[in-house]
């Protein structure tokens, strides 16, 4: 029997079992709309977090105050997103119980050692501010005006940078510009900040609120900064190729000064390259686990197409006997049940391709406002090939034991059956 006749045949036997059929292609379409939805969820968040890192700089070192294991994946990120300030912030809060503080003997070791290119002192603190008649809490960075342009990841979009001879001016987050108050907020506008007036001179090329202006100022604003200590040290290396021995000169350097030993060390390096590759493996790990739950509905699905097949076997029995009689082999037999199969399991994927590209750009919109999921899904060509090739595999493999039973009948005791 020719391949083309066994292909007519299959779809007569998807098509004259419609309601059976439909049944098992929305089992399929579930499980392929769940593993695109979620596979392409996690390419989004995967994406994302590459535009936030991928841009961090591979040469920069944080130094802050305690020490943690965990430092190394979650350090801070100098002048950088919110995450780093956050994560500074919360190093300082939790090892100032223990008056473990950074401060100008610290910054004299590190302007001593070759290997680093240029320091940026930080300060962080949350802070009111008020514009127009609107306030609220924002954060707020005091940064080395002379070295914060040449250290920072942080583009301008609007303005300029701080200059090494600014006092009264900063420079503000995207978000806090365009949409934070009720009117945007421009260049060359003031702005009230614990009550004092600041002219705003940048405009970042980010979506955060945050603040940035010269660390001297912003001991004055902050409230509990005490003058000469930091929440952190931004270092720049001078060779970025030569990152971890520069972090091993500066680890050494400030044990010494700072008469601490492996045990009882009370500070933390940490670089954004451990950052990010952390990051990323956390995130693949996490798209992996997401991508084995949606496994799961794909399985019920390759249940109920094999649960179809054998009923279709049962009920097509006597016509089995038929066509072997006229001289069907048991490959034609064997092909016609497995082409079956094939075609309920590629209906299937193709809808659930559809639902699930539709699916992958409104779970950003359920799941709230989330960071890493504002992107949405990524569908790719690749995901979708994967999806329509993994939905008609499970057809054929699910239709394939039914199928050999099929072929295996004699024509005597099928023309037998009902």
């Amino acid at each position: 029997m020719k391949f083309t006749k066994c292909s007519k045949h299959a779809l007569n036997m998807v098509l004259h079992s419609r309601l059976r059929s439909w049944l098992t292609i929305i089992g399929i379409v579930i499980g392929v709309a769940s593993v695109i939805a979620i596979v392409s969820l996690g390419e989004g968040m995967q994406q994302s977090m590459g535009q936030q890192l991928g841009g961090l700089g591979g040469d920069i070192v944080t130094l802050t105050a305690g020490y943690s294991r965990g430092a190394g994946m979650m350090g801070a990120m100098p002048g950088g997103g919110a995450m780093g300030r956050d994560s500074s912030r919360a190093t300082s809060a939790a090892t100032s119980t223990n008056s473990v503080t950074i401060g100008r003997k610290d910054l004299q070791a590190l302007s001593a050692i070759p290997e680093i290119l240029m320091i940026d002192t930080n300060i962080n603190g949350r802070v009111e501010v008020a514009y127009l008649g609107k306030t609220g809490s924002v954060s707020l960075t005091g940064v080395d005006q002379r070295v914060w342009s040449r250290i920072t990841t942080s583009k301008i979009r609007d303005g300029r940078m701080l200059d090494p001879a600014d006092q009264n001016v900063v420079v503000i987050g995207g978000r806090l510009s365009d949409s934070y108050f009720d009117r945007p907020l421009g260049i060359n506008q003031m702005i009230s900040i614990e009550g004092s007036a600041f002219r705003v001179v940048g405009v970042l090329d980010d979506t955060s609120t945050n603040i940035y202006m010269p660390i001297s100022m912003a001991y004055q604003i902050i409230d509990g900064k005490e003058n000469g200590v930091y929440d952190s040290i931004a270092i720049k290396v001078r060779d970025e190729d030569k990152l971890d021995e520069a972090m091993e000169i500066i680890e050494k350097k400030l044990m010494n000064v700072r008469h601490v030993n492996e045990n009882t060390k009370d500070f933390s390096l940490s670089s954004n390259r451990q950052m990010t590759q952390a990051r990323t493996e956390m995130m693949s790990s996490m798209a992996m686990f997401l991508a084995a739950i949606a496994a799961v509905s794909l399985m019920v699905g390759a249940v109920g197409v094999a649960n179809t097949m054998f009923t279709s076997v049962l009920e097509k029995t006597k016509e089995i006997g038929i066509m072997k009689a006229i001289g069907a082999r048991n490959k034609d037999i064997l092909l016609i049940f497995v082409l079956n199969a094939g075609i309920i399991g590629l209906v299937g994927g193709i809808f659930g391709t559809i639902f699930g590209s539709i699916l992958s750009g409104m779970l950003p919109a359920l799941m709230g406002d989330i960071g890493i999921f504002r992107g949405g899904g990524l569908v790719t060509p690749e995901i979708v090939v994967l999806a329509l090739g993994v939905s008609v595999a499970v057809g054929i493999i699910a239709g394939f034991v039914p199928a050999y039973q099929a072929s295996k009948l004699k024509p005597v005791d099928a023309l037998r059956y009902g």
